[in-house]
């Protein structure tokens, strides 16, 4: 059914989780799997005297990040004899940089995690899960 599964992670617990369910599912459908991780645009604000962080340094904390996350999806692929490969992006929002890397890696499914934010929380924080399935047009699983 499902031949390539995208999952993204932001390196949370509730990733981790999601990225077992993936493999497992991936191995059992023999699909393949990409990791994603979205890195964070530089918070350019001109209005400021002085730089916390350049943006080159800013970009390379934020790759080193991510492909730590990814390192994970990567092990646990590997474990399961599941073809994996890995895609980073810059985008202005997580969401965002989840549809398209789907649409950009061929994906057929996205699989993520769901933080469960419920209530005042959900709408202060708002949820990039709930993003994913309200704009995508691709097949979402939403593990818990």
């Amino acid at each position: 059914m499902f031949k390539h599964i995208l999952i993204p992670t932001d390196g949370s617990a509730l990733s981790e989780k999601a990225i077992q369910g993936g493999v497992a599912l991936a191995q059992s459908l023999g699909a393949k799997i990409t990791g994603y991780a979205s890195l964070a645009k530089y918070p350019y604000t001109p209005i400021t005297e002085f730089m916390v962080e350049t943006p080159t340094d800013f970009r390379a904390h934020g790759e080193a990040l991510a492909n730590t996350h990814l390192a994970i999806i990567e092990s646990a692929a590997k474990a399961a004899g599941v073809p994996y490969a890995s895609y980073l992006s810059e985008a202005d929002l997580p969401y965002e940089g989840i549809i398209a890397a789907a649409k950009q890696q061929a994906c057929d499914l996205i699989l993520m995690a769901s933080h469960g934010h419920s209530g005042l929380s959900a709408l202060i924080l708002g949820s990039e899960t709930q993003k994913v399935l309200t704009h995508s047009t691709i097949p979402v699983l939403i593990y818990r």
